[in-house]
């Protein structure tokens, strides 16, 4: 898929798209018990793509206890790992078929590029499933030091009917960190995407079937948060739930926990994160492209966005100029149109939200302008403690905070609630180092931006989240239980049985 189309091509593929609209239940698709419907947004015209089904408690009492019988017989936990392996890897297969579709399909629902959706998200979201596919087979558990007399057996065990509830800003690619470990685990799952971006976790559901995943095993609800997010989380049920948004969200799921089962939650949650460029970074320009990809890459809707620039003085002017000179690189249009690298925010909503953060106050240094649901890379000089430089904007602003020192920028990464990623551009090792071990944030790059891969665990410190990792062997964390396994060996446990 690294040969991109034109935009009329791609503008052909989403006239003859058929988009799914009702929720999949127990392997089937199915409207919502109400029979209740809304309406899914493109954002970057504001037209109307499809009218969704808007599933409500009764959809998920019984997507529930459909995920339960499923669960309980063993059609797919009780399966070998072998053959879970197989039916995940024919997915990833059926989702490569298709995966020019779900780009376009992608794009048309969230407002982000096609250059993205082709070249990161989708081949992003295959790569996910393979790795935990292969991975199943793979892991073992353990034996502990036992005496002589006893053998005692560290297992793990899936754990049960999981709620997977997913953000707007990387619909497919969260979807595939949720349902990959989840799937593999031998967990049946209950995904509640995004109101804003519900097409592709159903087509995705779909061509699971397709690949072999039993009927309830894998269920999609779209709705609302109230509707839909409120009973799953408060579900007497469900027995895990892992979620990505926002922290006020992700308090309300705590706080559904509490009331109802005291389920298992995983957080993943918002972020204000700090690239701190030292004055002895080499290659400003390098640096600069690095933070520019940090900060507007998806339009800024991104936990991990590089939305704090913590720069030493002495290279600030230098690094500015690179700055602008980069960011002028990514032009804002139409997402179809390949070219372009950034696109439509989210929602009128988000749109107003960020929009809110533009006014009167900071000094602009670069963009500024923002119409019909589009925001221009933008940048901002600002003090520690304006709005800017302290709440998550999500969207294409990078604020700029000045520093005299080391020690200062490091004091000034971490005061923030967040603590979900971070970057340091240093040419000394021991302070690459020494920053990296110091910044309080789950993921902290040297010399570039990034969130690692499949093989690295992703996730916060702070209000940024816990409760456990995406991504890496430690994904699966969330998705199983631990269950020892005590065996007496001795010649009296004998008698006694005599």
């Amino acid at each position: 898929m690294s040969d991109l189309l034109t935009t009329e091509e791609y503008k052909a593929i989403a006239a003859d798209l058929d988009l799914p609209t009702q929720a999949f239940v127990d392997g089937s698709f199915r409207p919502a018990a109400s029979g209740a419907t809304f309406d899914t947004i493109n954002p970057a015209t504001g037209a109307v793509l499809a009218k969704v089904a808007a599933c409500g408690a009764e959809d998920v009492d019984f997507a529930v206890e459909k995920a339960r019988e499923a669960f309980e017989d063993g059609r797919w936990s009780r399966l070998h790992p072998s053959e879970r392996k197989a039916v995940l890897i024919r997915l990833a297969k059926l989702l490569t078929r298709n995966a020019r579709e779900l780009a376009v399909m992608e794009s048309l629902d969230s407002g982000k590029t096609i250059y993205d959706c082709e070249t990161v998200d989708v081949p992003e979201t295959i790569n996910c499933l393979k790795w935990h596919a292969e991975l199943i087979d793979k892991i073992y558990d353990q034996v502990s030091p036992a005496s002589d007399d006893h053998i005692a057996m560290v297992v793990r065990e899936p754990v049960g009917v999981v709620g997977l509830v997913l953000p707007w800003n990387f619909p497919l690619l969260m979807l595939a960190w949720k349902i990959g470990p989840a799937l593999a685990a031998g967990c049946s799952v209950i995904v509640k995407p995004a109101e804003e971006t519900s097409l592709t976790a159903l087509r995705v559901a779909e061509l699971a079937m397709e690949a072999g995943v039993p009927a309830g095993v894998f269920n999609v609800l779209p709705g609302t948060g109230p509707d839909v997010g409120e009973p799953l989380g408060r579900h007497m049920d469900v027995d895990a739930l892992s979620f990505t948004g926002s922290t006020e969200t992700g308090r309300r799921f705590l706080r559904y926990a509490a009331e109802s089962n005291l389920k298992e939650v995983t957080l993943e949650m918002g972020g204000k994160n700090p690239a701190v460029v030292l004055d002895d970074a080499e290659n400003l320009d390098r640096v600069a492209a690095h933070v520019v990809n940090g900060a507007f890459w998806n339009m800024g809707e991104n936990c991990s966005a590089s939305s704090r620039l913590i720069v030493q003085k002495g290279v600030k002017d230098a690094l500015l100029d690179r700055i602008k000179a980069h960011a002028r690189e990514w032009p804002m249009g139409d997402p179809l149109d390949p070219v372009n690298r950034v696109g439509a925010l989210v929602s009128k909503d988000h749109f107003d939200k960020v929009c809110s953060y533009l006014g009167k106050g900071p000094k602009v240094v670069m963009g500024g302008s923002a119409k019909d649901g589009f925001v221009e890379p933008t940048i901002l000089e600002v003090t520690a403690d304006a709005p800017q430089a302290r709440e998550e904007i999500f969207g294409p602003v990078l604020s700029v905070l000045t520093v005299d020192s080391f020690d200062a920028a490091i004091a000034m990464a971490n005061d923030t609630e967040y603590g979900l990623a971070a970057s340091i551009f240093t040419a000394n090792v021991k302070r690459a180092l020494r920053g990296a071990r110091a910044i309080r944030a789950g993921t902290v790059t040297v010399n570039s931006f990034g969130e690692g891969d499949s093989t690295t665990p992703f996730g916060g410190f702070k209000q940024s989240g816990f409760g456990g990792r995406d991504n890496g062997i430690h994904a699966h964390d969330q998705y199983t239980q631990l269950k020892t396994i005590w065996i007496d060996l001795s010649d009296d446990a004998d008698e006694a049985v005599d």
